[in-house]
């Protein structure tokens, strides 16, 4: 993160690095691969979720950035932000708000795998829509994916399934542990870089909200008819994955205001999740 705040960018990487891993690792002990059944037998909903993720908020992105007459740099930003799927955060806050937990993780993989594929894409489509020369190697996005999602992951799925009494021991150490590291890193984020969501400009900031309700509002439609899936596919859809939009920007050598929209469309989305994520966890049923 070239973008330097009051706390070195080296500093938040660690940090965000180390939450991350946490996190996923935490969500890892918690699959059981027996109950995800549900989820395969709902293959049409998955599909839908999908295409809520992958394909609809890049084009919604596309669409308000142009309504918002936005400069070069925060357009380049939000829409590289909405054409990075997966946020591995996301599914432990879509789980939190009483997200299907037969759904939400196969979701997630799917997501993180399909992106590989799905960002080169679109980044060569819309180097035909712009006129741009943007590239990216699915390798370079393979490993990002791989470090900050499935490695954690499988590593809690493989102790779950070889070690059971270990994993149950560890899950709710690693639950605090990860639920105080998000905290921090959420303060963490908003503290660093707010002077870079202010020097946005309100146009920009404007657009990444409206960018990120839609986003909900798909990803609830999409999601139903059970409850549980609805916010599982709209927090998936409204959560985007700063770490694989800064690899794009890292390898095309983009301009810092590039990277301060990115960093922007971060602070400025997670906040505006907060009153859906607040809404579906008090309308969740006990049992979610």
């Amino acid at each position: 993160m070239p973008v330097e705040g009051p706390v070195p960018a080296s500093l938040f990487t660690v940090v965000a690095a180390a939450t991350v891993f946490t996190v996923m690792l935490e969500l890892g002990l918690r699959i059981v691969a027996q109950e995800y059944a549900w989820a395969w037998r709902h293959l049409r909903q998955l599909v839908k979720g999908l295409f809520a993720v992958l394909v609809a908020v890049p084009a919604m992105a596309v669409v308000a950035t142009q309504a918002f007459d936005l400069p070069r740099a925060a357009l380049v930003g939000i829409v590289l932000m909405a054409l990075s799927p997966g946020a591995p955060v996301s599914l432990r806050r879509s789980l939190d708000a009483g997200g299907e937990a037969s759904f939400a993780p196969l979701l997630q993989i799917a997501v993180a795998a399909l992106a590989i594929v799905s960002m080169p894409l679109s980044i060569a489509a819309l180097n035909e829509y712009y006129g741009g020369h943007a590239v990216i190697a699915p390798r370079d996005l393979a490993r990002q994916v791989f470090f900050a999602q499935f490695l954690p992951l499988a590593l809690g799925v493989f102790v779950r399934r070889l070690l059971p009494q270990l994993a149950t021991r560890l899950e709710e150490g690693l639950s605090r542990v990860s639920s105080w590291l998000l905290l921090a890193l959420v303060a963490l984020a908003i503290f660093n870089y707010w002077p870079v969501v202010v020097g946005a400009g309100p146009r920009a900031a404007l657009c990444v909200v409206v960018v990120t309700v839609l986003a909900l509002a798909v990803g609830h439609a999409l999601g139903g008819p059970d409850g549980r899936t609805r916010t599982a596919v709209a927090i998936a859809s409204a959560a985007r994955n700063p770490g694989l939009a800064l690899v794009v920007a890292t390898v095309n050598k983009a301009p810092p205001p590039v990277i301060s929209a990115v960093l922007a469309y971060l602070v400025i989305s997670a906040i505006t999740v907060l009153p859906y994520v607040a809404w579906r966890r008090r309308s969740a049923p006990p049992s979610a």
